[in-house]
């Protein structure tokens, strides 16, 4: 059964996933080596294939690289939970067919090192402690498909550019703002502005 580790600190950026120092290659074995090394230094030695991240809100902001993303799937993590996350971040995991699920409450449902059931289907996490389940944004039909395919290149492969063009993603974190105050949100503009 995967276990859970979990980051509750919201705004944790891709620096802190992968350090800039080490975006020498895309091989993710070699990536994952350093996964989320200036947050916790011990995290690659205990991390296991299939294990689980919950995280804080806005997770994987700051720069654009896949390298976050290579690097959590290279040191063998399936899935992220947290209540949102950076828009660039959310769409990378998307197109290299990795789990970022979005769950209000997962934070205070898990500790470090808790067992987790992952129950796609059902759109929960149950905690294997304490029994508590927690559920998660459903995951559109189209992001399982990349994910079945082994990503979003591979999945382009396969459709027609009609079928592509259809495709839609419409969660949480690819609206404006991604769910809190931010430099898209209206809550930034100067009193008596209106957003063009």
């Amino acid at each position: 059964m995967p276990r859970v580790h979990v980051f509750a600190r919201d705004h944790i950026n891709t620096d802190e996933i992968i350090p800039a120092r080490y975006l020498t290659t895309d091989i993710e074995s070699e990536l994952a080596k350093f996964a989320m090394e200036d947050y916790d230094k011990d995290f690659v030695n205990r991390v296991k294939p299939g294990d689980i991240m919950v995280t804080g809100a806005d997770f994987g902001c700051g720069s654009s690289r896949e390298h976050a993303v290579w690097c959590l799937r290279g040191a063998g993590v399936s899935a992220i939970l947290a209540p949102n996350f950076a828009r660039i971040f959310y769409r990378n995991a998307i197109n290299n067919g990795f789990m970022a699920l979005e769950s209000a409450d997962v934070v205070a449902a898990f500790e470090d090192g808790d067992e987790a059931e992952l129950d796609m289907e059902a759109g929960t996490i149950t905690n294997q402690r304490t029994g508590q389940s927690v559920t998660f944004q459903p995951v559109p039909q189209f992001a399982l498909d990349v994910k079945a395919a082994g990503g979003w290149l591979e999945y382009m492969r396969d459709h027609s550019k009609a079928d592509l063009e259809g495709e839609t993603l419409n969660a949480q974190s690819t609206q404006a703002g991604h769910g809190h105050p931010g430099h898209d949100s209206d809550e930034n503009l100067a009193p008596g502005t209106q957003r063009a």
